[in-house]
């Protein structure tokens, strides 16, 4: 009779205020067989990572030669945990950070060997308190040894997923902030590394009057770079801002997924709007030409915090990741054939007229 081990699936919710849609995963459990999971991961076992950074030391999250990354640490740390070559180890993110840009709420996968997961789980200190831990929970301690010894990186969780769970494509919305302390704000210099402090006095009411009717779904282009094979196609959910008690404003930035500096170039332009530069009106115009502008700065990285992933219930992880591939490639296509149209009438003007 194989033994059975319930194995607590934890994950990381910042503040989740969509519970609807959003699901803790620690409120799950999975019951793995010993005998089964060898069976069925003959080949691999999938591990979800919670990661925060302070994104002021990298180059953001993507792995990048010669330059220091999330991802690329990471990777190290995994690959010498595990004890394979650097490189050899892949990880899967949720969201793709620019450099400067922090985390609180990122989630990544990555795929281990059956052989591998058992080194981890044979591989423990020997401190007693570390052998009473957990094969995630010391896993969790060797990773924050080795990446996180400069501070500014913390894996907070490691949790064995369910196959279908994909850390990018099973991701219902990501969630980010942006903090600005604008002339009326009280200044916290120990929040100056994660707070964009502005000259200007900004018009709360005049941004928030321009930012809500930007939500749905449309293509953003006009606030993104572009990058080639990507879609602009996005669902913004939520666009608002607040300001907290120190009356620093705090924008509060939802959608499905975002593009290249999308949520930068949002506050760029909600910026402008509250210095009275542009009308309230003028970002839904922009919006729907679909074409980059000079009509507003892309706003600082440093200001910016992935905030939360929200994931759909367990049982619909393979359905939600076979979604959005669907979708993202059916959005490359109608965006290619929109490319081919602008290029035709660049080349006959008539060519575009029925």
């Amino acid at each position: 009779m194989h033994r059975v081990t319930r194995v607590a699936l934890h994950g990381l919710l910042v503040n989740p205020p969509h519970r609807a849609t959003a699901v803790h995963l620690s409120s799950a459990s999975l019951a793995v067989d010993s005998g089964v999971v060898s069976a069925r991961t003959a080949s691999e076992v999938r591990l979800r990572l919670d990661v925060a950074y302070d994104g002021a030391g990298f180059a953001g999250w993507s792995r990048q030669p010669g330059l220091r990354t999330v991802q690329g640490e990471l990777e190290a740390a995994l690959a010498l945990v595990l004890r394979e070559p650097e490189g050899s180890i892949r990880l899967t993110v949720a969201g793709r950070t620019d450099a400067g840009v922090h985390a609180l709420g990122q989630v990544a996968h990555v795929d281990l060997s059956a052989e591998q997961w058992m080194l981890v789980q044979s591989t423990r200190r020997s401190e007693p308190h570390e052998q009473a831990l957990g094969a995630e929970a010391s896993l969790v301690r060797r990773l924050n040894g080795i990446a996180g010894r400069a501070a500014d990186l913390v894996v907070r969780d490691v949790a064995v997923a369910p196959a279908a769970f994909d850390a990018r494509f099973s991701a219902l919305w990501r969630r980010y902030e942006y903090r600005i302390a604008d002339a009326e704000a009280q200044r916290d210099p120990r929040r100056r590394g994660h707070t964009w402090w502005h000259t200007g006095a900004l018009d709360l009411e005049a941004m928030r009057a321009a930012s809500a009717p930007l939500t749905g779904l449309h293509d953003f282009a006009a606030f993104c770079k572009p990058r080639e094979g990507a879609t602009t196609i996005r669902t913004l959910h939520d666009y608002e801002w607040r300001r907290d008690d120190d009356g620093v404003l705090i924008a509060t930035v939802r959608a499905d997924a975002f593009c290249h500096s999308m949520v930068r170039a949002l506050v760029g332009a909600a910026v402008a709007v509250g210095l009275g530069r542009l009308d309230a009106g003028r970002l839904v115009d922009i919006r729907d030409d679909a074409t980059r502008t000079n009509d507003f700065p892309v706003a600082s990285a440093h200001g910016l915090t992935l905030v939360e992933v929200g994931y759909p219930a367990v049982e619909q992880f393979a359905a939600r990741a076979e979604q959005t591939r669907a979708r993202r490639d059916a959005e490359r296509a109608e965006d290619t054939e929109r490319a081919r149209g602008r290029e035709a009438a660049q080349i006959d003007p008539l060519a575009s007229v029925d």
